[in-house]
């Protein structure tokens, strides 16, 4: 059996968006999704949650945390009819919480502050520790990501492979039926080289995909910008993240950090190597 799609649920106001993406992406994969809820203060109790359950209040500690993730499969259930969905608290911290639930997830979906505002620049602590050190594909969805275009964005470095990437990339726009954009930005337009590159990369998803058209772009606009800028009217932007930065310590890049804030749909982090 596939894993699951693991989604980490709070109290904000992200939360219900990035849930029914990741409904959304779970059906297409003919996966179950699992909602996990971190709260460090959970009292002894059974972990998982359903769907109007009766949750006395009372004394009870978990009271919000248990009728927070009730409310969100209850509304997931209804707006999805034949998702699997379960749901379970957690009674860690939450960056350790989605670290271990990412672990065992196809991939991890997170709400993100929406764009354009001082705190959606400031991409929190939690959001930030996840992304750097995740092992398993991650993706952020802000609270406005409406569309549902099947067209997904790949922004590409070429110093290095980025098949882990690619393959995330050319998988996901298959499976919506769109197109695939793959874009290198930094570059001179005119750089032969960079071209060729970018070419050769491609060519063996190509291969396996054939039906997916690409289009290929070079843009000597900085990395962040230009991705970001190539995203619009796309439904998914696809990033690689590298295993760590200077040190050995987990990072998260500046293109990275750009596309987050401001990218115009969700973005999927791509750890490679």
């Amino acid at each position: 059996m596939r894993p699951p799609i693991t989604v980490g649920i709070d109290g904000f106001p992200e939360s219900p968006p990035a849930a029914h993406w990741a409904a959304r992406e779970a059906l297409l994969r003919d996966v179950a999704l699992r909602l996990v809820h971190a709260w460090i203060l959970l009292a002894p109790t059974d972990p998982e949650v359903t769907s109007g359950e009766d949750i006395p209040r009372g004394d009870d500690q978990n009271y919000w945390a248990r009728r927070l993730l009730s409310d969100t499969v209850g509304e997931l259930r209804a707006a999805h009819p034949e998702l699997r969905v379960t749901a379970e608290l957690v009674p860690q911290e939450t960056v350790r919480a989605l670290l271990a639930a990412g672990r065992d997830a196809e991939m991890l979906v997170l709400g993100s502050r929406g764009r354009g505002t001082i705190g959606g620049f400031l991409l929190g602590s939690t959001g930030r520790q996840t992304l750097a050190r995740g092992t398993r594909p991650m993706v952020l969805v802000h609270a406005d990501d409406g569309g549902r275009n099947a067209d997904v964005t790949v922004g590409l470095g070429l110093r290095r492979a980025a098949d882990e990437v690619l393959e995330f990339a050319f998988d996901a726009a298959a499976r919506r039926g769109g197109s695939l954009r793959a874009v290198h930005a930094g570059a001179h337009r005119a750089d032969p080289d960079a071209t060729a590159a970018l070419s050769a990369a491609l060519l063996p998803w190509r291969d396996k995909y054939p039906r997916v058209p690409v289009a290929e772009e070079i843009t000597s606009e900085r990395a962040g910008r230009g991705v970001v800028r190539a995203a619009a009217g796309s439904g998914l932007l696809v990033l690689g993240r590298d295993g760590a930065g200077h040190g050995g310590v987990p990072r998260l890049g500046a293109v990275t950090h750009a596309a987050v804030h401001h990218a115009p749909c969700p973005v999927a982090v791509v750890p490679c190597g």
